[in-house]
């Protein structure tokens, strides 16, 4: 059974800031703000959510399907792709535009600032999503704001089950647009920040919104994640990370795990506990493709 993954496939530029945003951020001048950290540390990743999310469930024994976009830039990553015996059937090269791209700033306390690029994104609503023999699951990760639309109405005519997860996508939408995601996905997944970000423009509870879907997911970092299934909620722990060395693409490996479960037909709290495993073990190593499973 293959995995349709929706969202962005971008080159991440990861620069590791040490100290601490707070010190340098002066809240009282937050109207004239102008800093610079010194980065000593700086590097480029393979990146993008639909790319972090393939790679976590291709790791776990899936069969990701990328639907995304690439620039004239982008000949390495489809190599990187084809490598990790990941399809690249799904992914469309634009001509005159970059591929997208993060750049990263990490403090010590793992707290990020995120400068990004759309580029070729912007042009992922050119691919179409059929209905396919193969095609048994999806998900809507961030993305350009017409693809998001398009793909989720698109999964939904095909008949095909999917997670909503808009991430830091949600802000492109207002309530009556993140309404009908949610009605026409399978489940809902955010982090606490987008849940109450969700809340606050749909009008909904995480119990109203659960009782619409089969299932939400509230990720709450280190703390594990809330599960909320018919307007009841199950905390799931957190699982502690043997090293905290990089947190970036962590929440995109929690999402090609639940990925994972719901291929095996997992119920969703058991989904969740791979997810805060599988979260751990990414954190734990640098970059958001280089981590390992052992299951």
């Amino acid at each position: 059974m293959a995995a349709v993954i929706c969202g962005s496939l971008a080159f991440d530029t990861i620069m590791n800031f040490e100290g601490r945003f707070s010190q340098q951020i002066l809240p009282d001048q937050l109207h004239i703000l102008n800093v610079s950290f010194l980065v000593p540390g700086l590097r480029r990743d393979f990146g993008g959510c639909a790319g972090n999310i393939a790679y976590a469930l291709k790791r776990l024994g899936g069969q990701p399907l990328p639907m995304a976009t690439l620039g004239t830039d982008g000949a390495s990553y489809l190599e990187r792709l084809q490598s990790l015996g990941i399809s690249t059937e799904f992914v469309r090269r634009i001509e005159d535009s970059y591929t997208a791209q993060a750049m990263i700033m990490t403090d010590l306390d793992n707290n990020q600032i995120t400068a990004f690029h759309p580029g070729a994104m912007m042009q992922a609503h050119l691919t179409r999503i059929e209905a396919r023999p193969d095609i048994r699951l999806g998900i809507i990760s961030p993305d350009g704001r017409d693809a998001m639309l398009q793909h989720a109405e698109q999964m939904h005519a095909a008949g095909i089950p999917f997670v909503f997860d808009p991430g830091q996508g949600l802000p492109m939408f207002d309530g009556r647009e993140l309404a009908a995601f949610i009605e026409q996905a399978t489940w809902v997944t955010v982090n606490d920040y987008e849940g109450k970000m969700l809340g606050e423009r749909t009008g909904w509870s995480p119990a109203e919104i659960s009782r619409r879907v089969q299932g939400l997911v509230v990720t709450l970092g280190g703390e594990g994640c809330e599960v909320w299934i018919g307007g009841e909620k199950t905390l799931v722990p957190g699982v502690k990370a043997s090293a905290v060395v990089d947190p970036t693409g962590c929440g995109d490996a929690w999402r090609g795990a639940l990925l994972h479960g719901l291929e095996q037909g997992w119920p969703l709290v058991r989904c969740a506990e791979l997810g805060n495993r599988v979260g751990a073990a990414k954190v734990a190593s640098r970059g958001p493709q280089n981590w390992d499973w052992a299951g």
